[in-house]
């Protein structure tokens, strides 16, 4: 009888360690998503980003050859 009542205990608890690997199994393969998730969440916006950034900084350089332009004409000009 009391080995019928041990077995059952190292059952119950064998149970219920193979019950907490899983949970812990699946809250880390969550995570893994979440990650992943959130990865290609970021690289599309710095993907946005670079693209506002490329397209100021090509409107600077244009601002900036016509002024360059502007100051060559006026200094030519002037002499």
């Amino acid at each position: 009888m009391q080995n019928d009542q041990r077995v059952l205990k190292i059952a119950a608890v064998a149970l219920n360690v193979t019950k907490v690997l899983v949970i812990i199994y699946l809250g880390i393969e969550e995570v893994i998503k979440i990650s992943k998730s959130l990865k290609k969440k970021l690289e599309y916006l710095l993907d946005v980003d670079f693209d506002n950034s490329r397209e100021w900084a090509s409107q600077a350089y244009a601002i900036l050859k016509k002024r360059l332009a502007e100051q060559k004409e006026a200094v030519g000009i002037r002499n």
